[in-house]
């Protein structure tokens, strides 16, 4: 997995590959600036632009996030790609590694244009409106305060820019920990992340501000990520390669994983039919839908590769434990509703049964005054909250779940002593003693009913064979993974179909599997 570094850690990593790993500051700096220059000139040609026509314009601040800014305008410079630079601050005040970069900006005849007063500011948005890439390299990772006047102007200047804009290590304005907008903050297209990716990249603000991601090597040991410590885990294609194993050809419905799902009430029918599928898809051998006599009466109208059982309210430990007969993992509250004999039955299953158990929907709600009751569990539990609903667990606003995600992840972790897997255009996951994981798959085309209850069954299909963090990783891939892989099929961002997620989770599935194919025979996927 990759590591991912807060604003602490990465300010350690670059002190520590100066003093202990002799790699001066300027070195990783100018690498920064080589790598990003390099990567600049790929986007321009991907919209056959080419070296001589594009204008590129660099705003740079005051700090290490300015030098990198100078070193990518002279690395283009000399590539013949026309730049011109801005300062936000007087360059006599640059000081150590930014200085240098200036010196050496200026070497090769490159002018430094002042940002500073209104005058200086209507000229920038006319050089800005004829550029094609906007490099953002004011302010970087090092903020702790909201942005305010000639930067705050100066941001908005450049989000009005027509060209495409490209952030070097984190879109300036953003928290590099919460990945909260800290007043205004830059909309890149494109970040370039230097060394490693930082947690407020994945923040909700921080995805909506940073665009595509590209994590560049500026010539760093990886052993100093290992002495620094990360706050956080980027999950990698490669990372759940090694968790898949193909089945073998004595391979059964039995072995291949009996989950039961407690889902689904009048109304709601949908929810457990999707539950079911995004197990079935995920590869359950056996899927059991259990519920009360008139939820089941409607289920048996609709299903045709799923068992049913019926729930006796009368005898309500009895029939469940009959249901529970034989199963390997269980999920429970997808429409399942809220009255008491459903709360009489999320706390039978949720808290009694000794196997894995996926918690979602309304099952959740059930703990919502009482979330300590979860640690009290019998048995592993993944918990799959969207922002509203562990808003509800912790007491807590969606809008104060998603200014810090981490926070809440982290809690809610503590709080339940539970895997947590927290939805979202990045979803998060969180397990005791385990340091967060990050999804990168997933597509604005999830922003459909019905998803999440695809999640919820494939995530229990996968528990039956999986530890509920490798399961619920497993899931979050392969689930974002489907939906991007019908985005691109179709050129759209909505439209889908939750049943479409579920029946895309196959050729998922195929991408990982001939990865590790091409791995165990050292050939490159196809």
């Amino acid at each position: 997995m990759r590591p991912v570094l807060s604003r602490a850690q990465s300010a350690t990593f670059d002190r520590l590959a100066v003093e202990r790993w002799s790699v001066p500051g300027v070195v990783l700096m100018e690498n920064a600036g080589r790598g990003a220059a390099d990567a600049i000139v790929e986007l321009l040609a991907a919209r056959r632009v080419t070296h001589r026509e594009a204008r590129v314009f660099v705003v740079a601040g005051p700090g290490n996030n300015g030098g990198d800014g100078y070193a990518v305008a002279r690395r283009l410079l000399v590539q013949g790609v026309p730049v011109e630079l801005g300062s936000a601050v007087d360059p006599e005040k640059l000081q150590g590694d930014a200085r240098v970069m200036h010196d050496a900006w200026r070497g090769v005849g490159g002018r430094v244009w002042p940002l500073a007063g209104a005058a200086a500011l209507e000229g920038l948005e006319q050089r800005l409106g004829a550029a094609h890439v906007v490099v953002d390299g004011l302010l970087g990772t090092g903020l702790e305060r909201p942005v305010t006047g000639s930067f705050g102007v100066l941001i908005e200047l450049m989000n009005r820019a027509p060209a495409l804009r490209v952030a070097l290590d984190l879109p300036s304005g953003i928290s590099a920990d919460r990945g909260e907008v800290l007043g205004v903050a830059v909309r890149a297209q494109h970040t370039l992340c230097f060394g490693h990716p930082k947690l407020g990249l994945f923040g909700t603000a921080g995805i909506a501000h940073s665009g595509e991601l590209r994590v560049l090597d500026i010539g760093v040991p990886p052993g100093l990520v290992r002495e620094v410590g990360h706050a956080a885990e980027l999950t990698e294609p490669g990372d759940l390669v090694e968790l898949l194993r193909p089945r073998g050809p004595t391979a059964h419905k039995g072995s291949a994983g009996r989950v039961v799902i407690f889902a689904g009430s009048p109304g709601k029918l949908g929810a457990a039919l999707l539950a079911a599928r995004g197990a079935r898809r995920g590869g359950a051998g056996l899927v059991t839908l259990a519920g009360f006599p008139k939820t089941v009466a409607l289920l048996e109208q609709r299903v045709l590769e799923e068992m049913t059982a019926r729930l006796d309210p009368e005898a309500l430990a009895e029939s469940v434990d009959a249901a529970l007969e034989g199963a390997n993992a269980v999920v429970i509250g997808p429409g399942l509703g809220l009255g008491e004999p459903e709360r009489a039955l999320v706390e039978r299953v949720v808290l009694r049964w000794g196997g894995p158990v996926v918690v979602d929907a309304d099952a959740l709600s059930h703990f919502k005054d009482q979330p300590t009751l979860l640690a009290e569990a019998r048995g592993p539990r993944l918990l799959t909250p969207h922002p509203a609903e562990l808003g509800r667990l912790l007491e807590l606003s969606a809008a104060k779940i998603e200014s810090d995600r981490y926070a809440a992840l982290a809690r809610a972790v503590e709080t339940t002593r539970c895997t947590v897997l927290l939805k979202g255009p990045r979803t998060l996951i969180g397990a005791p003693k385990a340091l967060p994981r990050i999804n990168p798959s997933g597509h604005a085309v999830l922003a459909t009913g019905g998803t999440g209850d695809v999640l919820a069954g494939l995530a229990g299909a996968l528990a039956c064979h999986w530890s509920l963090p490798d399961a619920a990783s497993l899931a979050a891939w392969l689930h974002g993974r489907a939906a991007e892989r019908w985005a691109a099929a179709q050129g759209v961002d909505r439209g889908l179909e939750a049943h479409e997620v579920a029946d895309g989770l196959p050729a998922a599935f195929a991408e990982l599997l001939r990865q590790r194919q091409a791995q165990g025979d050292g050939r490159e996927p196809r």
